[in-house]
């Protein structure tokens, strides 16, 4: 099939590739390079790097709701456009522009998590599935027919990272079958009940509060796991918090009970990866070598 590719970040590229082997991927839109690193240079996003790697075309509009950009769209003569975390809006005449539309892959069960962080939002309200839904997109945010999904059970000391990497490769195995069946596949329309919307993540929502249960608290370590990452405060440093499990324990809130065990509000928690700052994140027993922890953190 002739394939137009819609997105931007590391979750994109795995489907990019496979899509890359199994059809005709006539060209990639992506987002617009950004500043980034120390020297606040320009750098392309991860698919934009790897579609130029493969020798596929590459373009990244600031909008698609002009009419020569919607023209421009519609002249490549997809067969299909595949969309997964794109970071624009599709208007009505890029959606309708495919011969079979834009099908979208999103990293939930829909309608539950609808919108940016569905892989964070899983992880710290506690869930214990996700998956990967392939979606007939259309006007509304993540409000379209399902076509293809597919289950998984989120680990006990799951991270969103791990997370991520194990639901982009499920995405671009689902798409691969959905493209396959396209002509048996049967829309089914979300339901009313049971919406739910993943806000994009804000920084302010990373610093722990020990006072909360631990429960809580290892979700808000494992769902901010890699990035932003969650945080607390240790003899006037921050430090990130990036894996962690619950354990038995009681104390004070923020209660150091031996190595990297911490009470909460209730229960406690084992911090087992954690990075300070300017260091590289490191395991519990690397990360207490020559650095002594106070009786409490906050």
């Amino acid at each position: 099939m002739k394939v137009v590719f819609m997105g931007t970040p590391d979750f994109s590229v795995p489907v990019l590739e496979a899509l890359a082997a199994a059809h005709d991927v006539v060209c990639v839109y992506s987002q617009p390079p950004r500043p980034a690193g120390r020297g606040k240079k320009d750098r392309s996003s991860p698919v934009q790097a790897r579609a130029e790697a493969l020798g596929i075309p590459v373009r990244h509009p600031v909008s698609l709701k002009g009419a020569e950009a919607q023209a421009d769209f519609a002249a490549l003569g997809a067969d299909v456009a595949v969309v997964v975390a794109y970071g624009l809006i599709l208007p009505q005449a890029v959606l309708d522009a495919p011969r079979h539309g834009c099908l979208n892959i999103h990293a939930s069960l829909l309608p539950r998590w609808r919108g940016a962080a569905p892989i964070h939002r899983a992880i710290m309200a506690g869930d214990a599935e996700t998956g990967v839904c392939i979606m007939q997109m259309e006007a509304g945010l993540d409000t379209g027919p399902v076509l293809l999904r597919e289950a998984t059970v989120i680990g006990p000391e799951e991270t969103t990272g791990a997370l991520h990497d194990r639901l982009s490769t499920m995405g671009a195995r689902l798409i691969l079958e959905a493209l396959s069946r396209l002509s048996d596949l049967r829309p089914e329309p979300q339901p009313d009940a049971g919406v739910t919307y993943a806000a994009k993540i804000d920084k302010a929502e990373a610093r722990v509060d020990w006072s909360a249960p631990a429960v809580e608290v290892d979700r808000l370590i494992r769902g901010l796991s890699p990035f932003p990452g969650a945080w607390c405060e240790v003899a006037g440093e921050r430090v990130k918090l990036l894996a962690s499990r619950l354990v038995e324990g009681q104390g004070a809130p923020g209660q150091v009970l031996g190595g990297l065990r911490i009470a909460c509000g209730t229960g406690a928690v084992e911090i087992t990866l954690a990075q300070r700052e300017g260091k590289r994140a490191m395991a519990p027993e690397d990360f207490l070598r020559g650095f002594t922890l106070p009786e409490t953190i906050g």
